[in-house]
């Protein structure tokens, strides 16, 4: 068994919205480890995903810190660095798609309105992401990625992210400040400046041969 802390824990980037990032990875199931607190893995499963060069596979490479090994080893730094990453046109396509499906279903009236608004920022973050590591080859992992890529930054008024990001706190966190009706109104008006920053960001991909 091994177990990581992993994400904004091991940047240095820990605030008070920040969470601790958990991943135990064990051989079989193990009823020790909450779903809810832990990130659950097989070895085999980790393997499989260093083996496809998956984003969190870099994730982990570049961002976990050891907190407890059953046989003494790091497991994951003997792996060394996943497979090259080759599927950022199809993950980028992938979390275009989620802003659209969420940006459709978007009703301000709408008891899933704060989920929406979450599933637009994990569409913006994954979106990012992705983006980072198969274009520009420096991978950010944080939930400001999209405001940390240079001129192509994704350049919508701080309040607006602050918003988006609180649904996405909201929904899988469960505290926070309810979204209220006048701020999903203000995230709505710029999501026309999200879907051209996305698109493109798009054609970037698709240029880069990913």
């Amino acid at each position: 068994m091994h177990i990581y802390a992993f994400g904004s824990i091991c940047r240095g980037e820990i605030n008070i919205d920040s969470d601790v990032d958990l991943l135990a990875i064990v051989s079989g199931f193990d009823d020790r480890f909450n779903p809810d607190t832990y990130s659950i893995c097989s070895y085999r499963q980790i393997e499989q995903i260093w083996i496809e060069g998956n984003p969190f596979a870099w994730h982990l490479a570049i961002e976990s810190r050891l907190l407890f090994s059953s046989d003494g080893s790091d497991f994951l730094e003997a792996k060394g660095n996943p497979a090259r990453y080759d599927l950022c046109l199809r993950d980028c396509e992938k979390f275009q798609a989620l802003f659209h499906d969420a940006r459709s279903s978007i009703d301000l009236r709408s008891t899933t309105l704060t989920f929406d608004l979450s599933m637009i920022f994990l569409a913006i973050r994954n979106f990012s992401t992705c983006y980072s590591m198969g274009v520009l080859d420096k991978p950010d992992f944080s939930r400001h990625a999209a405001l940390r890529i240079g001129d192509r930054s994704l350049s919508v008024p701080e309040e607006v992210y602050k918003i988006l990001e609180r649904a996405r706190i909201l929904c899988t966190r469960g505290h926070g400040a309810a979204i209220t009706k006048s701020e999903a109104e203000l995230a709505v008006k710029h999501f026309p400046a999200i879907h051209q920053w996305m698109s493109k960001r798009m054609l970037e991909v698709s240029g880069h041969g990913a």
